[in-house]
């Protein structure tokens, strides 16, 4: 009698890739990388566990964005304080904070709570073509579309 295959922490191979971000729409990178760091790419995924890939962006100040969304998009944060609302335009998180832009796409794309939480510690961003993880040895990852 067979039964259906579920992933856990012991049986789960995972990998390290590169994805490189020049000339890549945000969105569509960020729903594919989201993709692989669920795991929904390999035959084994299972939903309640975190089976992805490590993913490596590099290049994140040459990420693309469509139509107006560099001077009409807008990123918020609060302190906390009264008045305390903080805006940034996109021109503005890409020039400064391209790696904070790109996170902040892939995290909404994650599940909420603990596994999403455990997902997103496996994205590593950069700004330049340089990365530190040479020593995981990485793939190179060639996006769909």
């Amino acid at each position: 009698m067979r039964t259906t295959f579920m992933a856990n922490e012991n049986n789960i191979e995972r990998k390290w890739l590169v994805v490189d971000a020049e000339g890549e729409r945000l969105g569509r990178l960020a729903s594919e990388v989201a993709s692989i760091l669920r795991g929904k790419h390999k035959p084994t995924y299972t939903p309640h566990a975190d089976t992805g890939d490590h993913v490596i962006i590099v290049n994140a100040e040459k990420i693309e964005l469509t139509g107006n969304k560099l001077s009409d998009k807008k990123y918020y944060r609060h302190s906390g304080y009264p008045g305390g609302l903080k805006e940034r335009s996109a021109a503005e998180m890409r020039t400064n904070y391209s790696e904070r832009m790109i996170e902040l796409a892939i995290k909404g794309m994650l599940p909420k709570g603990p596994l999403g939480r455990k997902m997103i510690k496996k994205l590593h961003v950069y700004r330049g073509p340089e990365h530190k993880n040479q020593a995981q040895k990485p793939e190179a990852y060639e996006l769909r579309g």
